[in-house]
């Protein structure tokens, strides 16, 4: 296989930046920037998402069975690049941003646009990204949309030309 030819075809695959976000039995907080994200199912409401074998979030997700899919929005980049390094808990904040607990108990960020809440319903683990598989159990709005719900969200290419992920 041509590395190079691989890389760049599948660095084609468009992706938007969410940060996930999942909280312990014991109150520990995980938050990270992810971006291979997709939904999976209308009925009931499933969402994929890819999250890295070695990071906190991964064994916080298994433990706590419950995650929430906060979306990035368009000039969230600061945000976005805030999440990219773990980030400590403080209170009511993570990595400085306010949050609230959802009706799952997990952490849900105050300055998306919107964000999911999601039951842990499966994970497939191969290679070096688990995929967990969630069923929406609540979601809301944290300002309007206006336009294409899907134009509203902050894409990885909108962080630079030398930011990929993927590859």
């Amino acid at each position: 296989m041509d590395e190079q030819a691989k890389k760049t075809a599948l660095r084609m695959i468009p992706y938007g930046l969410y940060i996930l976000t999942s909280v312990s039995k014991d109150g520990d907080v995980s938050a990270a920037a992810i971006n291979w994200v997709t939904q999976a199912s209308f009925n009931p409401p499933l969402v994929a998402v890819a999250v890295k074998v070695d990071s906190g979030a991964h064994h916080i997700i298994k433990e706590s069975g419950a995650f929430a899919l906060n979306m990035l929005g368009k000039g969230q980049q600061e945000l976005a690049f805030t999440f990219f390094k773990p980030q400590q808990r403080e209170e009511m904040t993570i990595g400085g941003q306010p949050f609230r607990f959802g009706s799952t108990g997990v952490p849900v960020l105050e300055k998306v646009p919107a964000y999911v809440e999601c039951k842990l319903v499966d994970t497939l683990e191969k290679g070096d990204h688990s995929i967990f598989l969630g069923e929406v159990v609540d979601a809301g709005l944290n300002q309007p949309i206006e336009g294409r719900p899907d134009e509203a969200i902050l894409w990885l290419k909108e962080l630079g030309e030398k930011i990929f992920y993927g590859g």
